[in-house]
């Protein structure tokens, strides 16, 4: 399909883009088509890689060049199957409610989720998502899994969704990288993680929690790390079902940090050596 010009916001061939920060209406749109968003050429980039198939591209005139190497390689533009939507920025931002500055959009087919028992099969360090409903925080949290050697991030069904137009962005596209799924039921799905070898460790502040320093000195060979929703922390039911209740010690007064900087320090303390590459 060769490229196609819009100069109306409101033209139906790009409905898979309208109105983008309606949470709403992406509630509605995305699981019945099947379909995410991804945003700027990195993140785009890092989707195909991953082995996922583009439904439709939409950029401005500028971003045709620097982008024409992936388009083809896609099947996209001319010659190809898949549109390229161009537009003029002013029309963009009427159409996706923002201001588009990063390179081009891409409407993805969202990959089935595989079962839990295949994401974890070969891995040694988990993280469990509880109830994270900030798609920043859910974000950053996969960038630092990506880093810090975490091999597997599971999200329990209130989890907000890694796929969603932020948390991509802000993970800078390693929600393709690291394999995630959702674990159901929660709290009932730690023991499938207990059943295979893993030690559960719930990352709270509560009576009797023992240290990240104590569990870093002598970490579990399969390690599954449950990490909060920001504003009550995690659930008493996670934390009853844990093998370990940690806490990070804290100095200045502070008694708790932000739910993906925990992530990345409880990541780093107890990773496998061999997965992470000094720089």
């Amino acid at each position: 399909m060769p490229i196609v010009r819009v100069a109306d916001p409101d033209d139906e061939q790009v409905a898979d883009y309208t109105r983008l920060t309606d949470v709403a209406l992406r509630a509605r749109h995305e699981p019945g088509k099947g379909l995410y968003i991804a945003e700027s050429s990195t993140v785009i980039r890092r989707a195909i890689a991953a082995g996922h198939r583009p439904r439709s591209f939409l950029m401005a005139p500028k971003w045709l060049g620097s982008m024409a190497d992936l388009l083809e390689s896609a099947g996209a533009g001319a010659g190809g199957d898949i549109p390229v939507y161009v537009a003029e920025e002013s029309v963009l931002e009427k159409l996706t409610g923002f201001h588009l500055h990063r390179g081009a959009l891409a409407a993805m087919h969202r990959p089935p989720l595989a079962p839990v028992s295949q994401v974890v099969a070969a891995a040694r360090r988990v993280a469990i998502l509880e109830d994270v409903v900030d798609h920043t925080n859910v974000g950053a949290a996969f960038r630092s899994a990506a880093a810090l050697g975490v091999d597997a991030v599971l999200v329990t069904p209130r989890c907000a969704d890694p796929f969603y137009r932020r948390s991509v962005r802000v993970s800078m596209g390693t929600v393709f990288q690291v394999p995630w799924t959702r674990i159901e039921p929660w709290p009932g799905g730690v023991a499938e993680l207990q059943a295979v070898g893993f030690t559960v460790a719930a990352l709270a502040l509560a009576e009797g929690a023992i240290t990240l320093d104590e569990v870093a000195s002598d970490p579990p060979e399969r390690l599954a790390w449950v990490l909060g929703t920001e504003g009550d922390g995690l659930s008493r039911g996670a934390v009853e079902a844990a093998d370990r209740v940690v806490r990070i010690p804290m100095a200045g007064g502070v008694d708790s940090l932000n739910v993906a900087a925990a992530a990345a320090v409880a990541f780093w303390a107890t990773r496998v050596q061999s997965a992470c590459i000094s720089s």
